[in-house]
């Protein structure tokens, strides 16, 4: 599978939720090819280099795991710039990545399977009620159907929520078990 990467400094979870703010033409292009074709792209966090376009002509360089989002709402509230709300789908490995003439970087990726739907540990149940007050509260929260019962689900929430370094947040993106994922957020938790 081929798609256009977003490279940003933040990470995007599956079932989650991400606004961005496009303004530069390679992403503008980019957008409304998939609005178009009804496409995901991928979001990358980046590695090294930085979001805008360097004047270098430097290519960044992303993360090898990203996630695949949708585009679930825009509005252009001025010309030039378009306001996007993105929903994460499935993560993906980046196999191979080639940057285009207009700066945008494309990548052959491999789909992750999603972590089997684990149960909340007894250990961790509490984290649930204390999520679903926090997500009540939010102007804001992650789309539908919210997963409370399942541990990778409920990890992703609170690795949106927390203070989390960004480094953090890519390596739990990384782990494929769930309830590794969980087990880390409550660590980071207990220390804070």
């Amino acid at each position: 599978m081929e798609i256009p990467l977003f490279l940003l400094n933040t990470v995007l979870h599956s079932g989650g939720r991400l606004e961005l703010r496009v303004f530069e033409t390679r992403y503008l292009d980019m957008v409304k090819e998939r609005m178009r074709a009804n496409a995901p792209f991928g979001v990358c966090m980046l590695a090294r280099g930085e979001e805008v376009a360097s004047p270098a002509g430097l290519a960044a360089e992303p993360h090898r795991v990203g996630t695949l989002a949708t585009i679930a709402d825009w509005e252009m509230p001025q010309l030039g710039i378009l306001h996007l709300v993105t929903h994460g789908g499935q993560r993906f490995r980046v196999l191979e990545t080639r940057l285009q003439a207009d700066g945008l970087m494309r990548a052959s990726v491999e789909l992750l399977p999603d972590p089997p739907v684990t149960p909340i540990p007894a250990d961790f149940a509490r984290l649930v009620p204390m999520l679903r007050a926090l997500i009540e509260a939010l102007e804001a929260a992650p789309p539908k159907p919210h997963r409370f019962y399942d541990a990778a689900w409920v990890a992703d929430r609170w690795a949106e929520l927390l203070p989390l370094p960004l480094a953090t947040r890519q390596q739990l993106l990384e782990l494929d078990d769930g309830v590794a994922r969980l087990q880390a957020i409550y660590r980071f938790l207990e220390e804070s």
